[in-house]
């Protein structure tokens, strides 16, 4: 790995894909001035800029006003796409089979006693009475996950795109080692929470996989990608792009998928980074 001072640029930069949370972002879940111009100034030069999050598109108003260009995001942890210029519109969605989380709380349940869970779908979040509950939806449905996940009729209900899996004990990566050995072959799991909050979408989804089709879309090759991050949600990204920038703040895996190490989210270290691609070309 290298740090900030001396990264390793693709010969072009193309696009920059960032992580929001602990990458983009401030603690205070705040953008910089110098990271605005920075973003800025890199669409004006006519590199691509995507937000890649585990975010809900509808948690996107962190960044909605500093969009230019495209305005696409990659949210749910590459279970979504959506269009920030058309108030988070989803144009795509790669959603987790109602079966397939069926059967991932079931191991859970089994695996992990006091496990709770969370149902992300494309309307909104619902929650079981033991999850830490969300603030910001006031409006959610408290019930169990398996009635959560209950379709009247298959294909009735809005797709999912995740499903959060809480344990009040458990350390974070112990829980998610746990959960990879025991369902990893029907569901794929992540986390970019710091508490033991584990993130479950559809086989093989996640932010490269969809970040890799936007760009083939595009014209884009792996190679003149430059992306950010600093949690395992990251790490199939950082490894994926030509380059990748670990954040200062970042967790040992996303450190060691990236090809370059930058300074934390609050030192600016996105901005730092784009600044030295614009001083190159």
């Amino acid at each position: 790995m290298t740090s900030a001072m001396d990264p390793p640029l693709p010969a072009l930069t193309r696009l920059i894909a960032t992580d929001l949370d602990g990458t983009l972002l401030r603690d205070d879940k705040t953008l910089s001035d110098r990271t605005i111009a920075a973003l800025a100034a890199a669409e004006k030069a006519g590199i691509e800029v995507f937000f890649v999050t585990g975010r809900p598109a509808r948690w996107m108003d962190v960044v909605s006003a500093h969009v230019h260009g495209h305005g696409m995001a990659i949210c749910a942890n590459g279970a979504a796409v959506a269009d920030l210029h058309a108030d988070g519109r989803l144009v795509e969605v790669r959603p987790l089979e109602r079966s397939a989380a069926l059967d991932a709380v079931r191991i859970l349940r089994d695996a992990a006693p006091g496990t709770s869970f969370a149902v992300e779908l494309t309307t909104g979040i619902h929650y079981e009475p033991a999850y830490p509950p969300f603030h910001l939806d006031p409006g959610a449905t408290v019930a169990v996950a398996e009635k959560l996940l209950h379709e009247e009729e298959p294909g009735s209900g809005a797709p999912v795109l995740k499903v959060l899996a809480h344990h009040p004990e458990m350390t974070p990566d112990g829980f998610l080692t746990l959960a990879r050995e025991a369902a990893g072959e029907i569901a794929s799991f992540t986390r970019s929470s710091p508490t033991a909050l584990l993130e479950i979408a559809g086989l093989g989804v996640s932010k490269a996989g969809t970040l890799a089709a936007c760009c083939a879309e595009r014209g884009i090759a792996p190679a003149e990608v430059v992306a950010f991050g600093d949690m395992p949600n990251d790490v199939e990204m950082l490894s994926w792009a030509g380059a990748s920038f670990a954040m200062g703040n970042a967790h040992p895996a996303a450190l060691a998928a990236a090809t370059g190490v930058t300074l934390t989210n609050n030192e600016d270290g996105v901005a730092i980074v784009i600044e030295r691609i614009l001083a190159g070309r």
